[in-house]
């Protein structure tokens, strides 16, 4: 199976029905198919040849998709550019891939002078379509680039085949979503398509069912287009969860899916009461693609009712991977045990582009598996609990504490939203325990308060030194908490 092949059966099934709407109109099976075929063989007509990187710089939108379906038919390497990123991280990217052309919004004519320089650019909108393609990749061929920071903040690219990607889509569609979605069902990209909100993009296609695409949307938007088109699916990084259940009072959402950061109990049951019930988590990485444990909405309700350590699980393992636990030198530990996850499948990608000479990976592949840098256990029934990143390990006075156990402990405290720990450099701890923390409107906590409870229910090692109240946490590109801004703005007395 290639993305292509799905493109053309889901129109060939389901053809007039609405598949995509946007900003940008609305698409059924057929017109989306036809329109990606035709575009391919337009980028082909440029002069572009199969293998050949594209940079694609879009919003969320009709285009978004169409961008993606025609590059996988054409055989070409789709290299999406996240707008929240910039220029410099743009060029970059381009630098490390040897982009050949970029797809652009005319949203970004400004910002992409200098990238669109030595480059075959041109705006989406006056990409004109060539003779429809009738080839189609093979399964290994290179479908994408993902690209995340290297150790040293030089970007790193994970190259993502037509199979990991088929073998994603399979899994969320029967391990996160729990089956096709019914022909009613409507899924929501309200995050942006070209991260997590994304892998939703082909299962839908090959379900049948219609997507809706927002772009920029605050809380309320998105609790007003779940009314307005009758959304039943959609997936969202932590903090958005947070600010719509601030917002909401109950939805039809068949399921709200959450990854990209754990969420403490105590948001999880807000969600559970404020939003919906059928909650969902999944956990992935950049190199291996979601999901690789699910923790589903019969987990949930579990956990919400008599089992709360279940909650604090990334669920159990997918069928569509191996994941064990590793020690330092790579020998499997038993249940119980914490070490790396170690995961090899179908998902995973096969390394990183022009990886030849490159020490600042972070991650690496021993005899086909990938070391994820991701530390945690297994327990009972074949799941997975997640520590925390081995790089994010604070040493403080000779111990090792992982922040999440910390945060966990912080987001406990009602009235506490979110939490960020970090370790400020210190001449007698080595590091110091330091959060940063938010607080639901109205609901003021005092950092004395916070720093109490610490001291309650922590080991003396893992009590943070001090607490900052703050209006919000920053996010990284990917809607993530930076753990690395609120360590410099801490350090740098900045205030915010």
């Amino acid at each position: 199976m290639t993305i292509g092949l799905l493109v053309r059966r889901a129109a060939a099934r389901f053809g007039p029905l609405p598949a995509v709407q946007g900003p940008d109109g609305t698409r059924s099976f057929a017109e989306l198919a036809a329109r990606a075929a035709g575009l391919a063989g337009g980028l082909l007509s440029l002069g572009l040849t199969r293998g050949d990187r594209v940079l694609e710089l879009l919003p969320n939108g009709c285009a978004l998709v169409e961008s993606d379906l025609a590059l996988a038919m054409a055989g070409l390497v789709r290299v999406p550019l996240n707008p929240r990123l910039g220029p410099a991280e743009w060029e970059r990217i381009a630098d490390d891939c040897g982009a050949r052309a970029l797809l652009y919004d005319d949203r970004f004519t400004g910002e992409t002078d200098s990238l669109r320089s030595g480059l075959l650019a041109r705006r989406f909108a006056d990409l004109e379509p060539g003779a429809p393609l009738v080839a189609d990749a093979v399964p290994d061929d290179l479908a994408g680039l993902a690209y995340s920071s290297g150790t040293t903040g030089r970007p790193k690219g994970a190259r993502r085949t037509h199979r990991n990607r088929i073998a994603s889509a399979l899994a969320m569609t029967h391990e996160v979503l729990g089956g096709p979605p019914g022909p009613d069902a409507v899924y929501l990209h309200a995050g942006p398509a070209i991260h997590t909100s994304g892998l939703f993009v082909l299962p839908f296609l090959m379900a049948g069912a219609r997507q809706v695409l927002l772009d920029h949307a605050s809380a309320g938007e998105i609790l007003e287009a779940v009314e307005e088109h009758r959304v039943t699916h959609t997936a969202l990084v932590p903090t958005m969860v947070n600010r719509l259940a601030e917002a909401a009072d109950g939805t039809r959402l068949r399921m709200l899916a959450y990854a990209g950061a754990p969420m403490p109990s105590e948001q999880i049951r807000r969600a559970a009461e404020r939003l919906t019930p059928h909650l969902v988590q999944y956990y992935g990485l950049v190199e291996a693609m979601p999901p690789l444990t699910v923790l589903d909405a019969a987990d949930h309700t579990r956990g919400l009712r008599e089992e709360p350590e279940l909650l604090t699980s990334a669920g159990r393992i997918c069928r569509t991977v191996e994941l064990s636990i590793v020690d330092e030198d790579g020998r499997p530990l038993p249940e119980g045990e914490t070490g790396e996850v170690v995961v090899r499948g179908d998902p995973v990608t096969t390394g990183y582009f022009g990886a030849e000479g490159r020490a600042d990976l972070g991650k690496s592949f021993v005899a086909g598996r990938l070391r994820t840098g991701d530390v945690g256990h297994l327990g009972p029934g074949d799941r997975l609990w997640l520590t925390d990143r081995k790089n994010d390990m604070i040493i403080t006075g000779g111990y090792n504490v992982y922040p999440r156990e910390v945060e966990d402990a912080v987001t406990a405290v009602p009235g506490v939203a979110e939490a960020a720990v970090v370790g400020i450099a210190d001449p007698q701890w080595g590091q110091r325990l330091t959060v940063a923390y938010t607080c639901l409107p109205g609901r003021p906590v005092p950092p004395e308060e916070v720093v109490r409870h610490c001291r309650a229910v922590l080991p003396a090692h893992k009590r943070p030194k001090s607490a900052h109240l703050v209006s919000s946490l920053p996010l990284n590109a990917t809607g993530k908490i930076s753990r690395r801004e609120v360590l410099r703005r801490l350090e740098s007395g900045d205030t915010w």
